[in-house]
């Protein structure tokens, strides 16, 4: 899917050098998007809107709902949405906007069906897999390798901001950005206020590009590097992990725990690595 994210501008007072002024400003779109599984209802994600087929397909592979592309028979989507997507049989159908049912198909494989539903917003992504004890029930450690210069990782950052072009016009959206290990090539951005859900972007896309999982890729993100965004990156099979910002203890222990290269702080020329060092070499 190619939906692509709108910056609303709304009229602001500014207040700048003594004086009132009347201006325009863009701002981050944020509206809920109601996921439904079969039918049922199964999630409130707070998300900027765009790509929202792949943000629920990146979701529910996080959450092992779908393990494979097969499994997914088709999306239906608002017929307000303008969305277009030939990747899979989509359909509008008489659903209202700002929802999206993914259908699977019968019998169709070894998916977790969910219990419950679970709410996800744009500050925390994290929805059934809470733990990491959890998590190690459904993923294996990650496999060694890629090796990684040190010096083309600092360039990534770069490479990420240069092609915010949302974050431009509003400064409030969040990055995450999917690059090769081998020579930094820049294969996939997506942009949304929640920093999870521009990963399940990019994990969606993957997973409808029949790409998973992600060996031999690095996932650059523009803000923190939180458990969500680990938890995300070890289901699609990412071995590293570039966060401008920095992580949390979860975060840590989880990278550790999977074998996932985790760096922080990547901006000015430096960066720490919090776990599984040997791929940077």
């Amino acid at each position: 899917m190619n939906g692509r994210p709108q910056a609303p501008e709304v009229a602001i007072r500014r207040w700048s050098a003594g004086a009132w002024q009347e201006a325009g400003d863009r701002l981050a779109a944020e509206e809920p998007l109601e996921l439904l599984l079969d039918g049922s209802p199964l999630s409130v994600v707070m998300r900027t809107p765009g790509s929202d087929i792949e943000l629920a397909l990146g979701l529910l592979w996080a959450e092992r709902v779908v393990t494979e592309r097969a499994q997914v028979r088709e999306v239906l989507v608002s017929a307000e949405s303008g969305e277009e997507e030939a990747a899979l049989p989509v359909r509008a159908d008489l659903l209202e906007s700002n929802r999206v049912d993914v259908r699977l198909a019968a019998g169709g494989g070894g998916g977790r069906r969910p219990e419950r539903s679970f709410l996800s917003s744009s500050a925390c992504g994290v929805c059934g897999a809470t733990t990491v004890e959890s998590l190690a029930l459904d993923f294996a450690p990650l496999a060694p390798g890629p090796s990684v210069r040190p010096a083309l990782l600092l360039e990534l950052a770069g490479r990420l901001r240069e092609r915010q072009r949302l974050f431009d016009q509003t400064g409030g959206l969040h990055a995450a950005g999917l690059f090769s290990a081998a020579d930094g090539e820049l294969e996939l951005l997506r942009e949304d206020v929640g920093r999870h859900n521009a990963v399940d972007k990019v994990v969606g896309r993957s997973l409808l590009d029949d790409r998973l999982p992600l060996t031999g890729r690095l996932l650059v993100v523009s803000g923190r590097g939180g458990y969500e965004i680990v938890q995300k990156a070890v289901a699609a099979g990412i071995p590293l992990v570039a966060a401008v910002g920095a992580p949390s203890s979860l975060a840590v222990a989880t990278a550790r725990r999977f074998g996932l290269t985790l760096v922080g702080f990547l901006r000015d020329g430096r960066f720490n690595v919090y776990s599984a060092p040997e791929r940077l070499t």
